[in-house]
């Protein structure tokens, strides 16, 4: 195999391993933590140790898959950041030490840069320049790409990622987490004209959210009172009403985007890149705006360590390494 290099991402609660030669995806190993559901989040120090307890185990397992043993690799790819600083650290750490045994270059991978080009997995042919929309637990961007080397944000959340607030208003409505794919699943069979939320947009192409999920509270407390029973009534229609409200604020600004820049190939990535009513919204958009759509395979959506080994590609074959004394950052950064 030509190249090949094993990938591990740690970011947050998801301990992730895959190879690529050759610049295609030979295994994607991932390991999602069930501590957190029982918890209604993420804890910090919960996700380092469950990837200190994974990460041999799911190494040896990607390498196994892919058919490739340690001595073949040509390079180690890893989250540098943004992240989780427990998490990452156990990722970065294991990876700098395999790629000094081994006696080959580290490659430290931007979390964000990965996840804007996760649509690119196991293609040839990329069309710049092009605008993604970064839209997960903890992000939400706009980002206009020229290059794998030359992207810069556009518009950004000032407060709240999107997921986030799919979660919390989950958690208001007693759903486990995370519970954005479930208000997803429950809206199917929701109206989603049903209630209405007030617009918290900003100005520019930035985003803001924490004043939906304020909303939303009252909104639920006020029913409450007024009936116990509400939520459990209602609550095919709620889902469906704020996961209505929510993706059409992303859809507000992205159509702005597109009419400014005239950019002609859209992507989305991230988590919530696989909400089946966003994705209906992108496909409606293509038709009426003209654009070419770009979606990552539903795999490639959540946080995996094939995203992180498909950019390092691009690096290593600009020779873009970094040193052993590489520093994880928690803080999000693209330039």
């Amino acid at each position: 195999m030509k190249n090949s290099i094993l990938a591990i991402e740690t970011s947050c609660d998801d301990t992730s391993a895959s190879v690529i030669s050759d610049g295609i995806i030979k295994s994607n190993i991932v390991s999602s933590q069930v501590d957190h559901t029982k918890l209604g989040g993420v804890v910090p120090e919960i996700a380092s140790r469950g990837h200190q307890k994974n990460i041999i185990y799911i190494v040896e397992k990607a390498l196994e898959e892919a058919e490739i043993s340690r001595k073949k690799l040509d390079a180690i790819a890893f989250t540098l950041g943004p992240g989780l600083l427990g998490s990452l650290l156990v990722g970065s750490t294991f990876s700098k030490s395999f790629g000094y045994a081994l006696n080959i270059p580290i490659i430290g991978v931007n979390h964000l840069k990965a996840h804007a080009f996760s649509h690119t997995i196991n293609k040839k042919k990329i069309t710049y320049p092009f605008v993604s929309l970064l839209v997960s637990g903890g992000h939400t961007q706009i980002i206009l790409i020229k290059s794998y080397d030359k992207m810069k944000i556009i518009g950004e959340t000032r407060d709240d990622a999107v997921g986030e607030a799919f979660d919390k208003c989950a958690k208001i409505l007693g759903l486990d987490y995370p519970g954005g794919p479930l208000i997803d699943k429950l809206s199917y069979d929701g109206n989603k004209k049903a209630y209405s939320f007030p617009d918290t947009n900003v100005d520019g192409y930035d985003y803001s959210f924490s004043g939906i999920k304020t909303s939303f509270l009252y909104f639920i407390n006020k029913e409450l009172k007024n009936n116990p029973d509400f939520i459990k009534e209602n609550l095919n229609d709620i889902c469906a009403s704020i996961q209505s409200k929510l993706i059409s604020m992303l859809m507000l600004k992205l159509v702005k985007v597109i009419d400014d820049f005239k950019v002609k190939d859209i992507s989305i990535c991230g988590g919530v890149a696989a909400n089946s009513y966003l994705r209906k919204k992108i496909f409606n958009l293509s038709e009426s705006k003209n654009v070419k759509i770009h979606i990552p395979e539903m795999e490639y959506c959540t946080d995996n360590a094939a995203m992180i080994a498909n950019y390092a590609y691009y690096m290593y074959k600009d020779k873009i390494f970094s040193d052993f004394d590489v520093v994880p950052y928690s803080k999000h950064k693209i330039e």
